[in-house]
């Protein structure tokens, strides 16, 4: 028999022994597995209603959505610094680049508008990032 309880916000399986809540409410094993698998779709259950329901998940938060794109914006300039070094490197070891002039200026424009993408009035809009150079996805991949 499974159980859900509002104080916990858990199911409880009673064969598994162990002290139920006080407001322990018995749910079918039909109504559980429906329950879990909205859960596994990113829906939340509802352990305020009895039996427990599926409710859409609130929107994020405006911080959370900005440190998701911090998160994005750092993994970008941290990808493209080993494209950076390795042209340093290679201008300073001899006369031949992986990468063209222009190619490098793309580069540090690029890098400079991830820099500056915390402080434009698109942040943090995931469809306003900064677009990548298309040299550098095709060599990316």
């Amino acid at each position: 028999m499974i159980f859900s309880s509002k104080t916990t916000g858990l199911f409880h399986d009673a064969d598994l022994g162990g002290e139920l809540p006080a407001d322990a409410f018995e749910i079918s094993p039909e109504l559980h597995a429906k329950l879990l698998s909205g859960q596994s779709e990113l829906i939340m259950i509802n352990f305020d209603t009895e039996p427990p329901s599926l409710i859409a998940r609130p929107p994020m938060s405006a911080e959370h959505l900005a440190d998701i794109e911090r998160a994005w914006r750092d993994g970008q300039l941290a990808t493209t610094d080993s494209v950076v070094a390795r042209h340093r490197d290679e201008l300073e070891s001899g006369p031949t680049t992986t990468l063209t002039a222009e190619q490098y200026a793309a580069l540090q424009v690029y890098r400079r508008e991830l820099r500056d993408w915390p402080q434009s009035p698109d942040f943090p809009s995931q469809e306003l990032r900064p677009a990548q150079p298309t040299w550098l996805i095709e060599q990316e991949r």
